[in-house]
């Protein structure tokens, strides 16, 4: 078996023990909880502490590696539900602190789509 030292995968293949949980979920269930977690801004290392899922696997998904053409679209898909759950709550503000929080989670929403 032949190492090639110019292209090492330094990531963690787990969390390390007594940190993780047993992710109970399939694959398909897996790429949809990174996908909804990745778009509320949680870090990978997280994901893996709070759910379970490899973090090799996470990173791979973020990087673009496994799922290339799917995972953007879900991440957009679970980002567009938190831009209206965001919205939704802003409603409970009234006159100009509205008006900011609306302006401010537009903002926010366009700067993460553009990424």
């Amino acid at each position: 078996m032949s190492t090639d030292t110019s292209h090492q995968d330094t990531r963690t293949p787990s969390p390390p023990y007594g940190y993780s949980r047993l992710c109970t979920h399939s694959r398909e269930q897996q790429l949809h909880i990174v996908a909804e977690f990745h778009s509320h801004k949680i870090r990978p290392s997280r994901i893996a502490y709070r759910v379970g899922i490899d973090i090799a696997f996470i990173e791979e998904l973020i990087a673009g590696e496994i799922e290339p053409e799917r995972f953007p679209q879900l991440v957009k898909y679970y980002r567009t539900g938190r831009y209206r759950q965001r919205l939704r709550e802003s409603s409970h503000s009234k006159g100009v602190a509205r008006y900011e929080l609306q302006q401010q989670i537009e903002r926010e929403f366009v700067q993460e789509t553009d990424i």
